[in-house]
């Protein structure tokens, strides 16, 4: 009723004909309302139960507010107390921690301090040692602990430098007595004399009586190894070793090691015997060698470094090792240049013997590794001796260069006479197919006769391709030999050595090419014989060039059979540089007959006295410089050369004297006759300066061809005849510019020897008219 009137009175107003309607619905609505009274009927107990869930979890919350603010303020003040309290007590035992283990450190010093000094009273060495390293040890440790110094560190340090010096002290004591060196009082240490007064006492014979009262030389050095100073003392004396013993031994082959033991010592002396000239043959020195490193390693390096009871036997160094580390590679050094290097042979054929080496070699090195003094598998030393043919090649080569520099700076004066007929006495190359083995020819057999073979075929003169005879210098003869010599060697060389032995055979050229126009410069210039001498040399030198390598062509490497194998490309720079030098001396003496004529006073007004002196003087002295280069020149000079030389300095005279005598405007009667008596001086002597061969009577024939050598001879003639002819007479040798006259002079120049020699008269002017 009451859901009823709500309804009502929320309408507001009601239609009568929906009133029936309504009420049905509000019924059905009433249903609804029954089913939501029974489920809030039925959650109503669960909601109570939230909030008393609630009101608990508040009383909780209350509760830990509260449990959290007596902590906050209660415990955690003395929860901080109780930390810092903790952290303090750590820090205290960490404290009493450090000071135990230092002092600790302390009392391990102090202990180790003492049972050094007892080892060392009772020559302990080694135990003393070991105490001593362990107190350095100690010592580094505690100093190493930053932030904890202490002012006694510094005098626990001071006194254990004061304690390893007293030790390095006694021990070298007794190192001194253990090894005794026994040295000359020169300071000289290279020589025979003073090796000979070298000894060494070595006091480490065992006997019973040291093994009582001394200490054996183990525990010496292996103290000194614990205190890291046996380096030191090894290499002293490593170097007092190789100084007075080793290196004498490989310089003096006549030098003995000699040894002798006695009770409680072990002397090693040298004794000389008779002096060789020679070298030692590197097995005498390896063996010499060998017996001083079995004598040291019986007596004094065969001590093992480490202790044997630390069970390191595999590890351990003996002082052989450390001493062969020290010494080996400045010993074999020694070896390789005072032995090895002179056995080395000069001769291919020798190679075979130097196997005898490479096995001494083998042997010596193996020695010194059953010793320990070596390790490894290879060394320098076996190196170099297996290298043999590489060595043998450079040596070779070397020696080559060094002979013929030598040849190249001696005197070139000193001469030997070259004729079609001679050439260097060589042996015979071998056939293809003959063989290793060269067949000798005898000395007086030439080397280029296979020139001849060309006579049956061709009928050419067996002296063809010969040079003309001249004279060179014996340097260059023997200089040329070295080089025929060097290439037969390379013949029977293995490849390697062949070409270099070719390539040195073309740097000995080279070499001259460079070497003698500088170092025989100043004489080259200044002496004419020395230029025509080194003239002739070139010309030697590049006639050989021209065949030398196709000689050895097909007896060298195949390498060089391809191509290589030439001297053909160094022709032209010899020949380029025998002329040039004789071509700079040519232009020396021409310069000198220009001078001497340069006095003659242009040969005008011979009828005064003085004038007629200084041409005569100048001709004089013209003839005299060509007769004295004449004597210098012969028999050094080839004919043909000689003579185009002579002729072409005569014809620089010639022209000079004609030049002058044609520019003359006047000549009188008296100047025309001593004109003619000058010129005919030198028709008459000039030819007499064609003297290229010591026999006089065999000069003849070159001086009747002087026309042949002299260019303007028939010029001079010429002009003879134009000062003693009349007008006619010259007119007739123009004959219309066909004569002998013609042929000599220019119409130009014939009428102005007209005008100077006749007055001007009307013969004259129609004698100038027929010149044209």
């Amino acid at each position: 009723g009451s859901l009823v009137a709500a309804v009502l009175a929320h309408s507001g107003r009601l239609d009568k004909e929906d009133l029936g309607s309504r009420i049905g619905r509000l019924s059905r609505r009433g249903e609804v309302c029954n089913m939501i009274n029974k489920k809030y009927n039925e959650f109503l107990p669960s909601m109570e139960s939230a909030e008393d869930l609630v009101a608990q979890v508040d009383g909780l919350s209350a509760n830990i507010d509260l449990l959290k603010a007596r902590i906050e303020n209660e415990v955690q003040r003395d929860l901080n107390v109780a930390v810092a309290e903790f952290t303090e007590l750590k820090q205290q035992l960490e404290r009493d921690t450090l000071v135990l283990s230092v002092l600790k450190k302390l009392q391990e010093f102090d202990t180790a301090i003492k049972e050094y000094n007892t080892a060392l009273l009772e020559k302990k060495y080694v135990a003393a040692a070991q105490q001593l390293e362990k107190a350095r040890s100690i010592l580094k440790m505690l100093e190493s602990r930053k932030g904890f110094e202490l002012k006694i560190l510094k005098a626990l340090g001071t006194e254990l430098t004061v304690q390893t010096q007293n030790m390095l002290y006694h021990l070298g004591e007794e190192w001194q007595k253990l090894a005794v060196w026994k040295l000359p009082h020169s300071k000289e240490s290279s020589s025979l004399e003073s090796a000979m007064h070298s000894e060494l006492h070595l006091h480490t014979v065992p006997s019973k009586e040291e093994e009582i009262a001394g200490p054996p030389v183990a525990s010496v050095l292996q103290a000194f190894a614990v205190l890291g100073e046996l380096h030191t003392k090894l290499k002293i004396f490593g170097q007092l070793l190789l100084k007075y013993i080793l290196k004498p031994l490989i310089s003096y082959p006549s030098l003995q090691p000699f040894t002798e033991e006695q009770s409680d010592v072990f002397i090693l002396r040298f004794k000389s015997e008779e002096p060789n000239l020679g070298h030692s043959s590197p097995m005498e020195v390896f063996d010499k060698i060998k017996l001083i490193f079995e004598v040291l390693h019986k007596y004094l390096l065969n001590v093992p470094l480490e202790d044997p009871a630390e069970d390191k036997k595999d590890c351990r160094v003996t002082l052989a090792e450390l001493l062969g580390d020290m010494i080996w590679e400045e010993l074999s050094d020694c070896l390789i240049k005072n032995c090895l290097v002179n056995s080395i042979p000069t001769n291919s054929s020798k190679l075979e013997q130097y196997i005898e080496v490479i096995k001494s070699t083998e042997e010596f090195e193996k020695a010194l590794k059953n010793m320990q003094f070596l390790k490894g598998d290879m060394t320098d030393l076996l190196k170099y001796a297996r290298n043999v043919n590489s060595h043998f090649a450079n040596k070779k080569c070397q020696d080559v260069i060094v002979a013929a520099r030598n040849l190249m700076t001696s005197e070139i004066h000193n001469t030997v006479k070259i004729t079609p007929d001679s050439c260097v006495a060589l042996p015979r190359l071998p056939d293809p197919g003959a063989g290793d083995h060269l067949k000798m020819q005898k000395p007086s057999e030439l080397l280029h006769n296979n020139v001849v073979n060309f006579e049956n075929e061709t009928k050419l003169s067996q002296y063809t391709f010969s040079l003309p005879t001249c004279r060179i210098s014996s340097s260059v003869e023997k200089l040329m030999e070295l080089a025929y010599q060097t290439l037969l060697e390379a013949t029977v060389s293995t490849d390697q050595c062949c070409i270099q032995l070719f390539y040195s055979v073309r740097n000995i050229f080279q070499l001259f090419y460079d070497v003698v126009p500088t170092y025989h410069k100043e004489n080259l210039q200044k002496l004419p014989q020395l230029a025509a001498i080194h003239h002739n040399n070139c010309m030697y030198i590049a006639h050989h060039l021209l065949t030398l390598g196709h000689q050895f062509r097909y007896r060298l490497t195949n390498i060089l059979c391809n191509g290589p194998a030439t001297f053909v490309d160094l022709v032209p720079g010899f020949r380029r540089l025998g002329m040039e030098c004789f071509l700079a001396q040519m232009r020396v003496q021409k310069g000198e007959i220009l001078e001497r004529l340069s006095s003659a006073r242009n040969f005008s007004n011979m009828d005064d006295e003085d004038n007629y002196c200084a041409a005569n003087k100048a001709i004089r002295q013209v003839l005299h410089q060509l007769k004295r280069l004449g004597k210098v020149w012969q028999d050094v000079l080839p004919v043909n050369v000689y003579c185009k030389a002579m002729g072409t300095l005569l014809n620089t005279a010639l022209t000079e004297i004609v030049t002058r005598i044609a520019a003359l405007e006047d000549i009188s009667a008296e100047d025309a006759d001593r004109l003619y008596s000058l010129c005919r001086t030198m028709v008459e002597e000039g030819p007499q300066v064609f003297t290229p061969l010591p026999e006089n009577d065999k000069n003849k024939k070159y001086q009747e061809e002087v026309p042949v050598y002299v260019q303007k001879w028939m010029t001079f003639k010429e002009l003879m005849i134009i000062l003693q002819a009349n007008l006619q007479e010259i007119v007739d040798q123009w004959a219309d510019g066909k004569g002998p006259l013609a042929a000599a002079f220019s119409a130009a120049e014939v009428k102005s020897l007209i005008r100077a020699l006749f007055q001007n008269t009307e013969r004259r002017a129609a004698a100038l008219a027929k010149i044209k």
